[in-house]
């Protein structure tokens, strides 16, 4: 490797960035092909952003930056270890890469200063552009090809040292750069992504719906949550998980060095009632600098209102009687189906004495359906 590569990469480490590959800009047919085959399939429904021209330009670096050459691709850790002990009552799960600081102001600062360095060693402004998972970038397929890593069957990127505990960077520029080697590392016969994921989401090697993965469910859908889903949503309120936690590669990863993804307020383990209870301006303070922001509170507090359903303590139930009077219809839907699964006298009451004076007939529909499951008598 000549003199510039092994300067960016020592460069890369020495700003914070825990693998630094490099590959062409050159084009990713068979990412391309892939994409669009899902798109048809229906498989990434409900993302109204990935579209067929997003994906012709993510797959295409040319397309991007006028006389790319190479990529740049880095990973960075956010593996920070155990949660911290959660607080009394019913707790949630939160995916790991948002217990810290929002991952894509401190990646880009981090990648400005990457091409400041860059241009300083060659002497002169280099053209480039950076991505951190926000733009028409294919960022997995650049760091297989950069040998960042390989891809997982759930479809994450695996890295040999911090397993696919990583968040993904590129750097499109005009510097003609060697190229690394992609890995030769492959999951071999291990599916056990595919069968612990409670959804079904992986619905084949490499290949995941949409519309079943707790991660949409969670943050970018903002609908209801598909009754039938509910239950299997589980405890998570933002994001999901298990699909690494099972990852025999993860077992042995590295543990991430970088102080901003440690662990913020009780985000490893959040208490779910305070949550209930957030108005929009609590709600921007509170999640202030964090890709939590993202599900909105609207899109949170339905969450929660599923996971305390799922969890079963019946010391949800004041909090969720509460929610059936929330502004928002999303949230009262979601109260009256947690309530209908908690059961109970009291869970019950506040469905019947809720319905009368519900104007929304989502909201009725919901209320009535949970009220009958129970085995509880339908005010006419």
């Amino acid at each position: 490797m000549g003199n510039l590569e092994q300067s960016i990469k020592n460069l890369a480490r020495e700003i914070g960035f825990d693998v630094v590959g490099i590959t062409t800009a050159d084009a990713f047919p068979r990412d391309e092909a892939a994409a669009l085959d899902r798109i048809s399939k229906g498989l990434m429904d409900g993302l109204h952003w990935y579209t067929k021209e997003r994906v012709r330009k993510a797959n295409r670096p040319a397309l991007l930056v006028e006389g790319a050459r190479s990529i740049i691709s880095v990973a960075m850790s956010y593996n920070t270890g155990d949660p911290s002990p959660g607080e009394p009552g019913p707790t949630g799960k939160i995916a790991r890469y948002a217990w810290g600081d929002d991952y894509h102001t401190l990646m880009k600062e981090r990648l400005r200063r990457l091409v400041e360095g860059l241009s300083e060693q060659v002497g002169y402004p280099v053209k480039s552009r950076i991505f951190v998972d926000d733009g028409p970038m294919n960022d997995r397929a650049a760091a297989e090809r950069a040998g960042v890593g390989w891809f997982g069957k759930n479809s994450n990127v695996l890295t040999p040292s911090h397993g696919s505990w990583v968040l993904l960077g590129q750097v499109i520029t005009d510097l003609d750069l060697k190229p690394d080697l992609p890995l030769k590392k492959t999951c071999g016969a291990c599916v056990r992504c595919i069968d612990d994921c409670p959804t079904g989401a992986i619905v084949a090697p490499f290949v995941i719906d949409n519309t079943r993965c707790i991660s949409f469910l969670t943050i970018e859908l903002r609908g209801a949550i598909p009754r039938e889903m509910r239950s299997l949503v589980g405890d998570w309120v933002f994001g999901c998980d298990i699909c690494q936690d099972v990852c025999p590669v993860n077992r042995k990863a590295a543990l991430g060095l970088e102080p901003a993804f440690q662990q913020r307020h009780d985000f490893g383990a959040p208490a779910l009632l305070p949550l209930l209870e957030l108005d929009d301006d609590e709600f921007r303070a509170r999640f202030r600098n964090s890709a939590i922001k993202r599900a909105k509170r609207v899109g949170l507090q339905r969450n929660v209102c599923v996971a305390l359903g799922n969890i079963g303590d019946l010391a949800a139930v004041p909090a969720l009687a509460k929610a059936l009077s929330a502004p928002e219809p999303i949230v009262r839907e979601h109260a009256a189906w947690a309530l209908g699964r908690l059961g109970g006298d009291a869970a019950l009451i506040s469905l019947r004495d809720a319905l009368p004076g519900e104007t929304d007939e989502g909201v009725r529909a919901e209320i009535a359906l949970s009220l009958s499951e129970a085995g509880a008598q339908v005010p006419s």
